[in-house]
């Protein structure tokens, strides 16, 4: 939350030369709502089962940069399917995730304690993330362009 992982995409599909998806984007236009509408109304597991179909989806359907919502790969699912991918954590640390996601009113994982809810998460995902990826690119202090100029040089230097 908070990694820049939709700005990113859209610059690094723009470096490679390919399309680009955001699952979370896709979620929203099959549901003709948003994410925060999801949630408030169906609950987290009900956008959590969205989230994994759109991913299944995604992955089969898509072959260009595709951003993952930051709680997609906690799903065992989720992430076998990715296994065979150059899945890229972009590393946030607290003080950045804070300031770029703001109040968090649009995001219902950050009600209440904005700075703890986020540190929470950061110390719950960031294993997960990094048993993933095979990239990990740090993004606080940098911009979008600096992140994806990077990941881009990774991308290319594996084929």
């Amino acid at each position: 939350m908070g990694a820049g992982k939709t700005t990113v995409a859209g610059l690094l599909g723009g470096l490679l030369g390919v399309e680009v998806r955001d699952t979370d984007l896709d979620i929203v236009a099959a549901e003709g709502r948003e994410i925060s509408e999801i949630f408030v109304d169906d609950g987290e597991a009900h956008f959590r089962a969205l989230e994994r179909a759109a991913v299944a989806t995604a992955l089969a359907e898509h072959d260009g940069v595709l951003a993952l919502g930051g709680g997609a790969v906690l799903d065992p699912a989720t992430r076998a399917l990715l296994a065979d991918h150059d899945v890229v954590f972009l590393r946030v640390g607290l003080t950045d995730a804070v300031r770029r996601v703001g109040l968090g009113t649009a995001r219902p994982l950050l009600l209440g304690n904005v700075r703890a809810r986020v540190k929470q998460l950061i110390d719950e995902r960031t294993p997960v993330y990094e048993s993933v990826a095979r990239h990990s690119v740090d993004t606080d202090g940098r911009t979008p362009e600096e992140v994806a100029a990077e990941v881009a040089a990774l991308l290319q230097e594996e084929r």
